[in-house]
């Protein structure tokens, strides 16, 4: 058997803190583009479990990547960076 690898971690902004115990994080990253080689922006939303249900929108957060939690829910908030 493989040894299992570490587990992911991305920054990102709350966009939506309405859920119970979810909040929706917009992470941006920035990539070549694979034939010009320009700097294009990317950036996608996950949706992230949050226990205490503290967070508001706009607040930065670091998520970690997790077990199935729900249908979409794969991400845990690990930490308020502010």
């Amino acid at each position: 058997m493989e040894a299992q690898g570490r587990k992911k971690v991305q920054e990102g902004i709350v966009v939506s803190a309405k859920m119970n115990k979810t909040v929706t994080v917009n992470v941006k990253r920035t990539i070549a583009h694979p034939r010009y080689k320009k700097v294009v922006k990317r950036s996608k939303k996950y949706y992230a479990h949050n226990e205490k249900s503290d967070l508001k929108a706009g607040q930065r957060v670091r998520i970690q990547e997790t077990r199935p939690l729900s249908k979409l829910k794969r991400w845990i908030v690990v930490d308020v960076l502010s």
